[in-house]
């Protein structure tokens, strides 16, 4: 009965993980009709439970059958974690000793493979809360600690620590820790809905590198402007007190213009 409990709980996990990661979910029922990701960690899971069984022609047979379904590889002797989530999906591979921890994401081309035909370990491990980005490799039996981020399409063949993130070909560490301004700047793009799949500043992206510019330009307009303010009131200068909107409160309302599109 426990063995069941903890089945069910995990998919429900599985399916509501969906509503925090992906802003086009709306209901349950079209994420259990319509998302391959969610397809294929079901999938998993049940020929990974074969695996572990020594019904290993089976649970080959169901993976295949899961890949022809989904677009996804999974082998079945990967250990995945709970709260994973295959965003798109199309074009992932995970190999057969990968280990994935809790609420990761990955996105679509994402290919977690070896480097050596040796058996044993030859597949990465991702620690907890990990996002890797669409078309990103990440390859050889390396490390990547709770809270990094891989940028899309980047190649990573090394250890990746806790918090950093990594871009490019070869995979190189662009942010370890956030200063006070860099966190700023992040809370600015998430209002303003900006993510970009686990890019930084850094990437070669036109798009993403224009919006980046423009929230460096309103952070130090925004500065300028408050040294400005400063000036004025040391010299006996009034200015108009003017509220402005703090970020906290442009996510709240964006929340809840997509709460009420949504009823």
């Amino acid at each position: 009965m426990t063995d069941k409990i903890s089945v069910w709980q995990r998919i429900k996990e599985d399916i509501c993980c969906v509503f925090d990661r992906d802003p086009a979910a709306r209901n349950v029922f079209e994420i259990v009709t319509t998302y391959p990701g969610v397809h294929a960690i079901q999938w998993h899971r049940l020929s990974h439970w074969l695996w572990q069984h020594e019904i290993k022609w089976l649970a080959r047979f169901l993976s295949m059958f899961n890949r022809l379904l989904t677009g996804i590889e999974i082998h079945p002797a990967a250990k995945i974690g709970r709260r994973f989530f295959i965003d798109h999906g199309m074009g992932v591979v995970i190999g057969e000793t990968a280990e994935i921890g809790d609420d990761c994401t990955l996105y679509h081309g994402v290919t977690l493979g070896g480097t050596s035909w040796k058996e044993g370990k030859r597949h990465p491990t991702l620690g907890n809360n990990i996002v890797v980005g669409a078309g990103a490799k990440v390859l050889g039996p390396i490390t990547l600690h709770d809270g990094a981020r891989i940028g899309s399409n980047a190649v990573v063949t090394k250890d990746v620590l806790a918090d950093q993130t990594v871009v490019g070909v070869p995979g190189r560490i662009v942010k370890s820790t956030l200063s006070e301004d860099q966190k700023q700047k992040q809370k600015l793009a998430q209002a303003v809905g900006f993510d970009a799949y686990g890019t930084s500043s850094g990437t070669l992206d036109p798009v993403a590198t224009a919006i980046h510019g423009l929230i460096e330009h309103i952070h130090a307009m925004d500065k300028r402007m408050d040294n400005l303010c400063d000036t004025i009131h040391q010299l006996g200068g009034e200015i108009p007190n003017v509220k402005m909107p703090n970020l906290a409160d442009c996510e709240l309302q964006k929340e809840t213009g997509k709460k009420d599109a949504e009823e």
